[in-house]
């Protein structure tokens, strides 16, 4: 995950991290994990009125990071991500090693997957 994000952070790509945890354990864990540095924005699921997959979040996220939806790569780990980028008219690339609530990624409607974030860059 690490070298991914550096890799596309060194490529100058502004990122945010959207989640439906809640925004302080996000922040915690992104900390514990060595990321939070990566990441211009984080929002989680007590950020904003709805929660993925409502595409309200995503859209709010495109307007922090101030790109338009179509312009802007969704990457996620589930179903929910798919669908929250699908109704906010953003293109998806899910990595293959979320949980996706038990269910096989790869049936999951996206443009893309990766095995590694380092294949983005």
């Amino acid at each position: 995950m690490a070298d991914g994000l550096a890799a596309l952070a060194r490529a100058g790509y502004p990122m945010a991290c959207l989640t439906n945890k809640p925004t302080a354990f996000a922040h915690e864990l992104l900390k514990a994990k060595g990321l939070h540095g990566y990441f211009g924005h984080v929002f989680g699921g007590d950020a904003f009125e709805r929660k993925k997959p409502d595409p309200m979040p995503l859209v709010k996220t495109c307007e922090a990071l101030c790109t338009p939806p179509a312009k802007t790569l969704m990457v996620g780990d589930s179903s929910n991500d798919a669908s929250a980028a699908r109704a906010a008219g953003c293109p998806v690339v899910l990595v293959t090693y979320g949980y996706n609530h038990g269910e096989p990624i790869r049936s999951v409607n996206a443009d893309a997957f990766v095995d590694s974030l380092t294949e983005l860059a």
